[in-house]
């Protein structure tokens, strides 16, 4: 099961905070859970670490417009780009 890391800004903080039902919602849909990060030099900037058991679970949601436009967005002030990344294969020393 990888760690993905998904981090944008939001438009206000305490709005986007209170929506975290609806994350924990959306986010069983493909993961076993997941933590809530602030940046300390800036409120607005977010980082949520996932335990994504379902890869194409979370791009289906992550590419629906619905969800995306009127939940993350409109609802909860979300703000492009949103960066998801993944976990990277270090090669063993030789």
């Amino acid at each position: 099961m990888p760690t993905v890391v998904i981090r944008h800004k939001v438009g206000d903080f305490n709005t986007w905070l209170n929506g975290h039902q609806d994350r924990v919602d959306l986010f069983s849909k493909f993961s076993s859970g997941f933590q809530t990060f602030q940046d300390t030099n800036d409120p607005n900037s977010v980082l949520l670490v996932a335990e994504v058991f379902d890869l194409e679970g979370m791009q289906a949601v992550m590419s629906n417009p619905e969800v995306m436009e009127k939940i993350a967005k409109e609802k909860h002030t979300v703000r492009e780009p949103i960066t998801v990344s993944m976990p990277v294969e270090v090669p063993a020393e030789v």
